[in-house]
Order: structure tokens, then C-alpha cells, then sequence
């Protein structure tokens, strides 16, 4: 398994909470930090700086990220896809591997139907599939921009042939551009194997998920690549579980209120009740969603328990996170992990932390 990589997210100020449905006011993004923010991560000691695509474009915010000089990789935790044409996306990602020096790591999820048609208005077909096809036109536009060679992708969902030299970019120095995308059902998680570098998995999954459907699932589908076998220690495995950490036992359970009502958000998601059911809570995510449809936000956190926070998070006080974390979560080598520095006793905490998930 390749050595673990710790990841942190940017925060504009307007971090996604359930607390959001009750309209209340909302403060105004702060861009002007994300290059504090680079700076602040890398002297931490993170690997990796993640944008993430809820109600601001990930892409800007990388593309600020990337005018700090550093080391630090720059990654999308996840862009959506389907809301954009897989040629419009690679064009972004080859701006900025050349504007970083080559650190972009590219995720990308499919989202839900839902949203796709509805926030978006735009085509749905089958997820797994067109992701598959996706991937492989972004690709086949990098391999013309680098090499020249004559652009035809043919596919079920993208038929692509015209790329004159006017539109072609030049070469990159760095012109592999890691992959991954974001799989919940067997389908995308065997095609994340089958054709990605790596895949990121949801949150909102629990350890028994992560043995018996996730990780079979993308070995079926790295079977299928083609690959050496060999290979699958360097395949990036990054999620799959959240995170409840406090530096005491009653901000770590203050922590695990929280945490309660975020499970209950996305546990109303249809597309999620299988990471329900095979902990036997498929029926607490059916009642989920009908709140949910009747916006009845407040008291969806109540149908979860203590049980299922330690099912679905990594639990546990600052000094003990890191073994608790490696047990949670083994198997995953790309694991998002912050906590609130005041001070430099906790920037120490925190630098702690960190190499101490990277220990094998």
C-alpha cells in the first residue's frame, strides 16, 4: 500500500453544515486567504490541499492555490463531471498542471441525477459507463496535446475527432495527470479500478462497507486494467469514513452531536442507503429521506446514535486519533484530517497528528 497521504481542505468561510436549511444568514466567501492557506498547510506538514465543489467553483480556487510557490499537491475533492463536457474539463486541468509545476491531482464525481437535471439542467445516462468514457476522452485530448498525435475518441456517450492545432495547447512538462473519481455503488467502483489512478469514496461509509463492497470492488475492476498486479500498492484509496475528533472527552462529544446531524444529511440521500443497510440502518435512511422531502432538517440528527457515529467516523481525542484512524480506515491511503489551531501548542498537536498517520 503506497504511504499515506494527508490532505486539507480549503475554507472560504462558507463550509458546507446541515445548519445552513434554516436560512439563516451566511457569511461571503473569503478568497484572499487560500494563499495563507497553501502556506499554513505545508508548514503543517500536509501533503495536499483540497478544493471541494459544493457552492464555489473548486477549480478558482486551485488555480489561486497554485500561485504559491510550493510543493503541496493541489486536488479536487471532488469537481462535478456531467456538468461540463469532458474536453471543457481537461482544457481547466491542463491549465493548471502547468500552473502548479505539475502537483494537480483531478477528482471527479458524477453527483446524482437529481442534481445533474435540476441545478443543472443538463443530460443524464448511465453514470458508470459515461464516467468510464469520460475519463477516457480526457485522456485521449492529453495524449493529443503532448504528443500531437491525431484526436478520435469514439466511445458510447462522447464521439471526438476535431481538434485543430489553433485549439491545442502546448505540452506540459508533467503530463500525467492523476485521476480519481468518486464511487458508492460496485459499477463506479469497479470502473474507478478498471481506469483511474485512484478512487474517492464517500464519507459516508462504515468499515464493513469498506471490507466487503468497496475494495473487492475495485480490485475486480484493476483486474480488469490490465496492470501488473504490482501496481495496485500505488492505487490512491482516499475517504471512506468521516472524522470526530476533540482535544478533550467533552469537545470530543460535542464533536459527535455535530457529527449526527451530518450523517443524517446525507444518509437522506437515496443514492447512500446502501452504506446504510449493510450496518442493518436501512430503515433509519428511509425514514431520513421522508423527513428530508418534508424539510424537517432539526430532527432528522435525532434517528442517529452514538452507535452509528463510531460506525461511520473515526472517533476519538486528539493523542489517540491516529491509531484509532489507522484502524478505521486501513486499507485508505489518502485521509483529510484538521483541527483548530489557536496556538502553537496546537500546531504542535496538529504536526503530531500528521506524522504520526504517516508512521506505517
Amino acid at each position: 500500500m503506497a504511504k499515506i497521504k494527508v490532505e486539507r481542505g480549503l475554507n472560504l468561510g462558507t463550509a458546507y453544515t446541515p445548519d445552513m436549511q434554516d436560512g439563516t444568514k451566511r457569511p461571503e466567501p473569503t478568497w484572499s486567504t487560500i494563499r495563507d492557506q497553501v502556506r499554513e498547510a505545508d508548514s503543517l506538514g500536509y501533503d495536499t490541499i483540497l478544493a471541494v465543489e459544493t457552492q464555489h467553483d473548486p477549480y478558482l480556487e486551485l488555480a489561486i492555490a497554485a500561485q504559491e510557490p510550493s510543493k503541496i499537491e493541489l486536488a479536487t475533492g471532488i469537481a462535478l463531471a456531467y456538468t461540463k463536457s469532458p474536453v471543457a474539463t481537461a482544457y481547466t486541468a491542463w491549465d493548471l498542471q502547468r500552473m502548479s509545476g505539475g502537483r494537480l491531482n483531478l477528482g471527479l464525481g458524477s453527483q446524482v441525477k437529481g442534481h445533474v437535471t435540476r441545478r443543472f439542467g443538463m443530460p443524464w445516462s448511465k453514470p458508470a459507463q459515461r464516467m468510464k468514457d469520460y475519463v477516457g476522452a480526457m485522456r485521449a485530448c492529453w495524449r493529443t496535446w503532448q504528443t500531437r498525435e491525431p484526436f478520435n475518441f469514439q466511445s458510447e456517450h462522447y464521439n471526438l475527432s476535431l481538434m485543430t492545432p489553433n485549439f491545442a495547447p502546448p505540452p506540459v512538462s508533467n503530463p500525467h495527470i492523476p485521476v480519481l473519481i468518486a464511487a458508492v455503488q460496485e459499477r463506479m467502483l469497479q470502473v474507478a479500478g478498471e481506469v483511474c489512478d485512484g478512487v474517492r469514496l464517500h464519507g459516508i461509509v462504515t468499515r464493513k462497507y469498506l471490507d466487503q463492497i468497496a475494495f473487492p470492488n475495485l480490485k475486480k475492476g484493476f483486474e480488469k486494467s490490465g496492470r501488473p498486479a504490482a501496481e495496485w500498492d500505488n492505487f490512491q484509496i482516499g475517504g471512506g469514513g468521516f472524522l470526530c475528533a476533540g482535544k478533550d472527552k467533552d469537545s470530543l462529544a460535542r464533536s459527535v452531536t455535530g457529527m449526527k446531524s451530518t450523517i443524517a444529511f446525507y444518509g437522506s440521500t437515496r443514492s447512500y442507503r446502501s452504506s446504510f443497510e449493510i450496518d442493518g440502518g436501512g430503515d433509519t435512511a428511509d425514514q431520513l429521506h421522508k423527513l428530508s422531502v418534508q424539510q424537517k432538517w432539526p430532527e432528522m440528527a435525532k434517528l442517529v446514535t452514538d452507535e452509528m457515529v463510531h460506525a461511520f467516523a473515526a472517533v476519538g481525542t486528539y493523542d489517540e486519533i491516529a491509531a484509532v484512524i489507522k484502524k478505521r480506515f486501513a486499507g485508505v491511503n489518502r485521509l483529510s484530517f484538521d483541527m483548530p489551531v489557536k496556538n502553537d501548542h496546537d500546531r504542535g498537536v496538529l504536526k503530531e497528528v500528521i506524522q504520526d498517520l504517516r508512521r506505517q
